[in-house]
């Protein structure tokens, strides 16, 4: 365990995020890798893929609701020094964790051709999403395990045991990827399906390795079989601060979807260039969203312990890093995004499509990095219904007048692009402004002194 209510706040941020930017990264390069032996199969795979993948954030949703739990409840009772309760929280995770593997199981299998055939823009595509939701689904129901480890560590102040898993995981991804899907060495290609099971296997070998590193090094949270027995009591304090985050990125599945439902008209080209720009995207936000995760358990930890000074501290610390990283990566991104599209394909349409999505949504990283780090704050304050809030007054602008502009004469895929900006910037006005609200209810008066304890 590690105690983030000592020190220089700026210097703790960097060093949290250091190497949870770096896991993420080569979390994301799961499907990087995938994408780059997946485009060599055609417009369909990469279209088919894409589409499936939306899924994704529905299940990212759920394992947010157990991880932001997790690290909101862990870390402030490291904070309070209650060890007993951090442990309890954890094994309780791991209970739930088991439960919504099963669902997501049960679920996925049975509307997984439903779900495809209804965004995807011809029948090719659609053949090439469900095949690989098939053997994709074992790896996401995996997830559940790998991110509730992941997430008590991180809320006790340790990240380099999961960043050193996702560097494992993915490298073990990198060689099972060309095998599976192109055929190397076996002369048996896969396709699509291939992508699937290397993405599966490797998070099952992830999942195995953590498991190990909480039986044979980690003292501080520990499993427990004693602690196994469902609690509902605890559930519910888990539930009650994961559901908001999870909701969170459930709306972002809602954008997803809608995004390939208004370019559907458009073909298989015009959703493959949004697949790799939105992948391309994901990757350029590692950093943002990695400080935010720092500043989660900064915050949890200093809150319970009464440190209020530290948690403003921390709000105002990791918005400036996030607003140097975004500036920088929209500068760039104003430059040339075609190289980071070329690099997945050389097909012109795809590439210009790709290419119009990163220039023009760019200009909403500033405001994205504030959303990000606003998130993080509230998971630390053990709140996370302003952040759903702020995300589902994004999505209520965003569909009806996406949905709007489809329909009308004059159309084009650009339009889209433009309202997502707008309505980011409005997200993050009204995210900060949630957050100050709940600075004077959580904090009060007395925390500009920094030194009351909570009670």
């Amino acid at each position: 365990m590690k105690d983030l209510t000592q020190g220089s706040v700026t210097r703790i941020i960097l060093e949290m995020a250091g190497p949870i930017a770096a896991g993420m990264i080569f979390q994301t390069l799961y499907l990087i890798v995938d994408l780059y032996f997946v485009a060599s199969l055609g417009d369909a795979a990469i279209a088919g893929v894409g589409a499936a993948g939306t899924i994704m954030f529905v299940v990212m949703a759920l394992t947010q609701v157990l991880g932001v739990g997790a690290v909101a409840l862990i870390s402030q009772a490291v904070g309070r020094k209650q060890r007993e309760d951090a442990n309890l929280v954890f094994n309780q995770s791991m209970v739930l964790s088991g439960v919504f593997a099963i669902v997501t199981l049960i679920l996925g299998y049975t509307i997984a051709t439903a779900y495809v055939g209804s965004i995807t823009a011809d029948e090719a595509a659609r053949v090439e999403g469900v095949t690989f939701m098939r053997y994709f689904l074992p790896g996401l129901a995996l997830q559940f395990a790998l991110v509730t480890m992941g997430s008590a560590l991180r809320a006790t102040g340790i990240v380099k045991p999961g960043m050193v898993v996702q560097v494992l995981t993915v490298l073990l991804n990198t060689l099972l990827a060309p095998i599976l899907i192109a055929g190397w060495l076996t002369g048996k290609p896969m396709g699509v399906a291939g992508a699937g099971l290397a993405s599966s296997i490797s998070v099952a070998a992830g999942v195995a390795m953590l498991w190990f590193y909480y039986v044979k090094l980690e003292r501080y949270v520990r499993f427990d079989r004693k602690l196994w027995k469902p609690r509902l009591d605890v559930w519910k304090r888990l539930l009650d601060v994961g559901l908001p985050a999870g909701g969170e990125f459930g709306l972002m599945f809602v954008y997803m979807a809608v995004v390939y439902l208004v370019i559907a008209d458009y073909g298989a080209a015009s959703q493959a260039g949004f697949s790799v720009g939105g992948r391309v995207m994901q990757a350029i936000f590692l950093p943002a969203m990695a400080i935010a995760f720092a500043a989660g358990p900064i915050a949890g930890q200093n809150f319970g312990a009464g440190r209020f000074d530290r948690v403003r501290e921390t709000l105002s610390k990791a918005l400036l890093l996030n607003s140097i990283v975004m500036v920088s990566v929209t500068l760039l991104l104003q430059w040339h995004p075609d190289v980071l599209i070329a690099f997945f394909t050389d097909e012109a349409e795809v590439i210009g499509i790709g290419s119009d999505f990163l220039r023009i949504i760019s200009w909403n990283f500033f405001a994205q990095g504030i959303v990000f780090t606003c998130s993080g704050i509230f998971q630390g304050l053990g709140n996370t219904r302003p952040a759903l809030l702020s995300s589902f007054f994004r999505i209520a602008l965003f569909v009806p007048l996406a949905l709007l502009l489809s329909n009308s004469a004059g159309f084009e895929i650009q339009h889209v692009w433009y309202v997502s900006v707008a309505t980011v910037l409005l997200q993050a006005c009204l995210s900060y402004g949630l957050m100050m609200r709940q600075f004077r209810i959580k904090l009060g008066p007395k925390a500009a002194q920094g030194s009351a304890v909570p009670g």
